[in-house]
């Protein structure tokens, strides 16, 4: 799903009073030049979640922000356990302590919506996590790691290896 429009078509809608008032209000308040623009990033985030709902295995990328209570327990361990069962979603993580002896802690995950989902109800079942929020795009992350370039490499180094005897000293180790 493509973020930059390549051409604009035009919409017409009605709403109730109320709810135009409200959308006007959100535009002023974000300083945004245009109902158009909010209405434009609501409908992205709608469209993205319902990606995430009818295509599951799709990958989405995103991230997770939670707030916690620090004090309660091995929650720091909970949630660093978490996270490890869920090692290729999650590619980072930033915390931050809060007040009263709250934690604020963002991911950045990227993967199948299923498993984002799973990683996220993994978390809210953790005693102590008060919030959790994902948000997610379908823009990916660029590839981290190409298998191929790596199988190749490994290949060509085997290839290039060669096989050196080692002197044996008097004591049966390596000589210099």
């Amino acid at each position: 799903m493509s973020t930059e429009p390549t051409s604009l078509a035009r919409l017409s809608m009605s709403l109730p009073a109320e709810l135009f008032r409200q959308l006007d209000a959100m535009v002023e308040e974000r300083g945004l030049p245009s109902r158009s623009q909010l209405i434009a990033e609501l409908i992205r985030h709608a469209l993205v979640a319902h990606e995430a709902n009818v295509r599951p295995e799709e990958t989405i990328a995103g991230t997770i922000t939670l707030v916690y209570r620090g004090d309660r327990g091995s929650i720091r361990q909970q949630l660093a356990k978490t996270q490890t069962d869920y090692l290729k979603e999650v590619i980072s993580s930033q915390h931050v302590f809060l007040e009263e002896d709250q934690s604020l802690e963002v991911l950045l995950v990227q993967g199948p919506a299923v498993r984002l989902k799973e990683l996220c109800d993994a978390l809210r079942s953790i005693r102590g996590v008060h919030q959790l929020q994902l948000v997610s795009t379908t823009a990916l992350l660029p590839p981290l790691h190409d298998h191929s370039e790596d199988e190749s490499a490994e290949a060509a180094a085997k290839d290039d290896a060669e096989v050196v005897p080692v002197k044996k000293g008097k004591r049966g180790r390596a000589a210099a």
